[in-house]
């Protein structure tokens, strides 16, 4: 049986093409999630206020095969070539695996070992699944408690998206690096 794949894409967008990338990637994510290979798109936006234009796509498929087929797709040549004069380079793009998609930075050559990142997301989750469950567990006992874990986890899950781990990888960055994986 086919594992999911999941796919990190990085394309440095050229000075204020941002929106007009941003709409084409979203146009192209509504066309393409129609298509039963492709399990999700994410775009992950560079820090407001910040002088970076790199943004951040993660992509899954049901399969390698469906993986590749969608890059060797008339679809995905037309929509490169379409953002081609909106981006400064070529993309970069390379399969994560677990956790690494947490840790994906573009100025990194390889993930940073994995027993790092799992000390990483160990230092996210812990905090952030005691928090939430002390907050809004009491409001939660009247559901079933399969229910209620649900809940709980997606709270979790959303802030460990969205807060926890990217701050956590911004400050720990350094450290997750290490001095040989800093691109010259």
């Amino acid at each position: 049986m086919d594992r999911p794949v999941h796919v990190g894409i990085t394309r440095r967008v050229k000075p204020g093409c941002e929106a007009a990338f941003e709409d084409a990637i979203s146009r192209f994510f509504s066309d393409t999630l129609r298509e039963k290979a492709s399990l999700g798109a994410l775009l992950i936006r560079p820090l407001p206020g910040t002088q970076n234009r790199t943004y951040g796509i993660l992509r899954s498929f049901a399969s390698e095969q469906d993986r590749d087929a969608f890059y060797n797709s008339i679809n995905f040549r037309k929509w490169d070539e379409s953002v081609k004069n909106l981006v400064e380079e070529d993309y970069t793009r390379q399969n994560l695996h677990g956790l690494e998609a947490f840790f994906t930075d573009p100025s990194l050559i390889h993930h940073p070992p994995r027993w790092k990142m799992a000390l990483v997301t160990w230092i996210g989750v812990w905090p952030t699944v005691y928090a939430i469950s002390s907050a809004i567990s009491p409001q939660l006992s009247g559901l079933h408690p399969v229910l209620a874990t649900g809940v709980v986890t997606l709270i979790v899950v959303l802030a460990l998206t969205w807060a926890v781990m990217p701050v956590l990888t911004r400050l720990l960055r350094s450290w997750l690096r290490g001095a040989a994986d800093i691109r010259k």
